[in-house]
């Protein structure tokens, strides 16, 4: 083969073989090292700035922060509009945010699945209240993206919720007591004068919450000198230290009291009650009495023998 065709063959073999880079080598303009840099895949594309002054694209920026979430105030009242907020770091495709809050016990009192607005943000806004916000208390929302790794969680501080209120008759007495529960019923309420006490006796399907409005009339809880004491409260006969009194006027006193599933009684301990008769056949009595009283006076009539 002629020389000068044998230098163009290998001229040419040169100029090829320089044009074959493979994927894998390719870097950046000034091919510093990059964070999180990589190529492939078809995720979200950041553009960013090399120090030679050019751009490139990477995908799969991962952030240390996924999620995060937040709230339009620290607390809230019974009733009030609570908007929950937050962006996540990346889009997963057909992926929505689930917010659940948990009461101060740990229950979930609200669920829901929130989609992305524009761009990466998501909102949503519910009602404080109800049946299952009657404890008050420092509330936590989780908002999770996808798997378990991209949670993020807030507090906010809640003073509590009537609810739906039910009464309920005390045995032996002319009371009823207003009250709510989670997760369970009452099946009977009973005033023990012996032990200065209500025994509520439930049934449970799963951890819940009982609030109870006791009139002072029927239950106090005093100290010597006449101030207000500490009820001591007893699930199944075990002390229960996790109750709190989240009511106090001048004619009752309101009790938040959680249990767990499977609790069949709460007795709540004061330091008086009101014998099983109660006011109103006290009142009967007493007038009875009068009325014997005065008829023996009228006729004569002798209660006691003479001697």
């Amino acid at each position: 083969m002629d020389l000068t065709v044998k230098s163009f063959v290998f001229i040419a073999i040169l100029v090829a073989a320089a044009g074959v880079v493979p994927v894998f080598a390719y870097c950046p303009p000034d091919c510093a090292p990059k964070v999180n840099y990589q190529i492939g895949g078809n995720n979200t594309y950041v553009v960013t700035s090399n120090a030679a002054g050019g751009n490139y694209t990477t995908k799969n920026l991962v952030t240390t922060t996924a999620i995060n979430v937040g709230t339009d105030k620290t607390s809230y009242n019974d009733g009030d509009k609570i908007t929950i907020s937050g962006s996540v770091a990346s889009f997963l495709y057909g992926t929505p945010v689930s917010v659940i809050i948990r009461n101060p016990i740990g229950n979930i009192v609200y669920i829901s699945q929130v989609d992305l607005g524009n761009g990466s943000e998501y909102s949503t806004t519910i009602s404080a209240g109800g049946a299952l916000w009657q404890a008050a208390g420092a509330y936590t929302i989780t908002a999770q993206y996808g798997s378990q790794d991209r949670q993020a969680t807030t507090t906010f501080n809640f003073a509590g919720s009537k609810g739906i209120q039910n009464t309920f008759p005390v045995d032996g007495t002319n009371f009823s007591l207003q009250y709510s529960i989670t997760n369970g019923k009452i099946t009977d309420i009973t005033a023990d004068t012996q032990s200065k006490s209500l025994i509520v006796t439930i049934q449970t399907t799963g951890d819940g919450t009982l609030t109870l409005t006791m009139p002072r009339a029927l239950i106090d809880a005093k100290k010597t000198d006449g101030t207000d004491d500490k009820y001591f409260v007893l699930n199944d006969d075990q002390e229960n230290d996790g109750f709190q009194e989240t009511g106090t006027t001048s004619t009752d006193r309101t009790l938040s009291i959680p249990f767990t599933d499977g609790t069949t009684k709460i007795e709540i301990i004061g330091t008086v009650v009101v014998p099983e008769f109660g006011p109103i056949a006290a009142l009967v009595l007493a007038i009875a009495v009068i009325s014997i009283i005065a008829v023996s006076a009228k006729t004569g009539l002798r209660l006691m023998p003479r001697y």
